[in-house]
């Protein structure tokens, strides 16, 4: 009977997001763990079998830090953003789109999908142009400019690719490495990246996997909802730290452009995404446009 209550519960939302877009950043420790690296692909292919067409962004920082030290060159960084110089892109891009975009593709395959790996060099899937980065000098002092490579942001999504791999029974997984105008490399946040395949899709869902609960207060207790307003308060009043700030303005930015909700949830939950997309409670924090 626990059974069939779990199913019946899950009804209404199997009708609500058939055939809808869901955006789900893969990241953090449930790419590492053998166990959440299982229950997440079966969460896609489940999704994909009754109708929902999931999209897969994911990162790859852990595993490019470890390539690097092993070729004995040092990573460094700026504001958490890794500086790229042309031998570190090289790497990056073999890691991001040879290596761990691969993995993710055969673990999909292997529990009953059909996943298509792409980067976004990939018919020009992501185009991108180099990240500006400017540090404050003082009110009667230009900023001054910070190089950090081949650093990119998203100028565009070319959407049709995605549409029509959502219309056959593909499942994207995406790398964030985004192509220049002259054909240059760029590596790209993967949060930026899902947030902007979101908008532009204008999916139903955006999920961000992180290695915490959501956003939480300043007693370390989970926030369950919050409205874009919300969300610029708490940045103002410093309850947002580290690593949750781009993640919110990344909810944010997704929001504005066009996805309905997004949501971020601790992927070290087994079968965080069915949880949060098929259960009446959910998991982490809901951020909307607004109530």
């Amino acid at each position: 009977m626990e059974k069939a209550r779990l199913l019946v519960e899950a009804l209404p939302y199997i009708r609500r997001f058939y055939q809808t877009t869901v955006v789900i950043k893969y990241g953090g420790h449930a790419m590492v763990a053998e166990d959440l690296k299982d229950s997440f692909a079966q969460d896609i292919v489940l999704m994909k079998y009754i109708g929902i067409n999931p999209v897969v962004v994911h990162g790859g920082g852990p595993q490019i830090s470890a390539m690097l030290t092993r070729l004995g060159i040092k990573s460094q960084f700026h504001d958490g953003m890794r500086v790229t110089d042309p031998e570190t892109m090289d790497i990056v891009e073999m890691v991001l789109a040879g290596k761990i975009n691969k993995e993710i593709v055969s673990l999909i395959n292997r529990h009953g999908g059909q996943a298509l790996g792409l980067s976004g060099k990939d018919a020009q899937l992501i185009e991108a142009r180099k990240l500006n980065v400017y540090r404050y000098q003082g009110d009667d002092q230009p900023p001054e400019i910070i190089d950090i490579g081949l650093v990119g942001e998203v100028q565009r999504i070319n959407v049709e690719v995605l549409l029509t791999l959502g219309r056959s029974n593909m499942i994207p997984v995406i790398a964030p490495v985004g192509v220049g105008r002259d054909g240059e490399t760029y590596n790209i946040n993967a949060d930026l990246v899902a947030g902007r395949i979101a908008g532009a899709l204008h999916a139903k869902k955006l999920l961000l996997m992180t290695d915490v609960p959501g956003v939480l207060n300043n007693d370390g207790e989970l926030i369950p909802g919050m409205t874009i307003a919300e969300a610029g308060e708490a940045m103002q009043q410093g309850t947002l730290r580290g690593g949750m700030i781009p993640k919110v303005q990344c909810a944010v930015d997704a929001l504005q452009e066009g996805a309905e909700k997004v949501h971020i949830v601790d992927g070290r939950v087994p079968h965080a995404i069915l949880l949060e997309i098929f259960t009446d409670a959910g998991i982490g924090t809901e951020i909307v446009k607004e109530r």
